[in-house]
């Protein structure tokens, strides 16, 4: 079965969303919108003992933990992601009787968590600014003569929580010199060269970024000098 391998082992139940049309190996029902492995063969949520509960998709951390909690029986729901090449949490099955309770708790603290998902929020707001200004302080450690306006913007660029860039690399979060380095070279590269125009104009980026090689060490000589600037 292509794509249907069985997933990585986990603790609990797993029901597959396959990618491709099946048939239930024992009853032949299909096709299935999830499934069950078993022996290396798909069965239907009903052959498998599964039929009676129902699916919550993924989404409310709270909710699907509590409702596997109220659930004497619960299973994770996993999809194949063919471009990542690895299988995704999708949601859970559990019992309609355990997603109502759980639904009665979540109502009876929303406001509490609320409260709480609003001061997590602003802790990892006051986080990010105190990590941008560190990173902006070590660019001008280390370069200088590059203006503190431009240091400040560089900072608050690489290290946007959840971007993937490389002030939120852990190199990045170490405030190696390796990542801070890199983080004023993209900069330049995109704002103090005509590189963008390159690539929009079909140069491969290796060879647009031979043609600019130049323009940005000038650039990064200049700001390495120690010259007094005012931000």
């Amino acid at each position: 079965m292509a794509h249907l391998a069985t997933p990585p082992s986990r603790t609990g139940l797993l029901v597959i969303q396959p990618l491709k049309r099946r048939h239930c190996a024992e009853c032949h029902a299909g096709p299935l919108r999830m499934l069950v492995l078993e022996d290396g063969a798909p069965r239907c949520l009903d052959c498998a003992d599964l039929g009676h509960l129902v699916f919550l998709p993924r989404g409310d951390t709270a909710l699907t933990r509590r409702s596997r909690e109220e659930s004497a029986l619960s299973a994770v729901v996993v999809r194949f992601n063919r471009r990542k090449s690895r299988y995704e949490r999708q949601g859970v099955l559990v019992e309609e009787a355990g997603l109502a309770r759980a639904e009665e708790r979540c109502l009876a603290d929303a406001e509490a968590r609320r409260r709480r998902r609003m001061r997590d929020a602003q802790r990892r707001a006051r986080e990010d600014v105190r990590f941008a200004e560190a990173f902006a302080a070590e660019i001008r450690r280390l370069f200088p003569g590059c203006p503190a306006d431009r240091a400040r913007d560089i900072a608050a660029h690489a290290s946007v929580r959840g971007s993937g860039r490389v002030g939120r690399s852990a190199a990045g979060r170490a405030l190696s010199e390796v990542a801070v380095v890199s983080a004023v070279v993209a900069s330049v590269r995109h704002m103090d060269t005509p590189y963008d125009r390159l690539l929009m104009g079909g140069v491969p980026r290796h060879e647009a970024r031979r043609r600019i090689a130049a323009v940005v060490e000038t650039t990064l000589r200049a700001w390495r000098a120690e010259v007094s600037e005012v931000g």
